[in-house]
């Protein structure tokens, strides 16, 4: 079923080139927006997120929830994420990742296929990765556009954009907490 979901996304026609011209605001945009993310201070020690995957056809399709357990030491930080998905099955991603001068972050994880790489200005942190996406016994590179919007102290709020190929997927919305 993921597959055929997946798999039909992904022929579908690509309804964003229709839209190519509508580009979406730079991190910059945000550079004067309070209150300032600093990530290396937001994500320390426990994190939970809930969250869910829609499909282009904005279909729900995956909904999940995270336990993060992060820890900084000096500018390299290790988020160790633990998700369980609605139908039961887990997944853990440790993310390693590299604070840079001028907000800049790089990041690597077991199934992020080279380096993430990102920008935070103000309340924002954008950045970009492709993720190996297991989908019924196949593995799929796919690309993500990563916005996460800091709120307040405890509370982020995260969309990611999901593509292949130049065709979106889906939209991955979270909803990050601090205790």
């Amino acid at each position: 079923m993921q597959r055929r979901l997946f798999l039909s996304a992904a022929a579908a026609p690509p309804l964003g080139l229709a839209l190519s011209g509508c580009a979406s605001p730079g991190v910059d945009a945000y550079a004067q927006d309070k209150p300032v993310l600093d990530l290396a201070q937001y994500f320390n020690g426990r994190v939970l997120a809930h969250g869910m995957f829609q499909n282009r056809s904005g279909r729900i399709a995956r909904r999940f929830s995270v336990v993060m357990d992060c820890a900084w030491q000096g500018s390299q930080g290790v988020l160790d994420e633990a998700f369980t998905y609605s139908d039961g099955t887990t997944q853990r991603r440790v993310w390693r990742l590299t604070k840079h001068a001028d907000g800049r972050y790089t990041g690597t994880a077991d199934d992020v296929v080279g380096e993430a790489r990102g920008q935070a200005r103000g309340n924002a942190f954008r950045w970009a990765y492709t993720l190996a996406l297991p989908v019924d016994g196949r593995v799929y590179h796919v690309d993500l556009d990563d916005w996460m919007v800091l709120i307040d102290e405890r509370v982020m709020l995260n969309r990611a954009t999901m593509s292949k190929w130049g065709v979106h997927l889906g939209d991955i919305t979270l909803s990050f907490s601090k205790p």
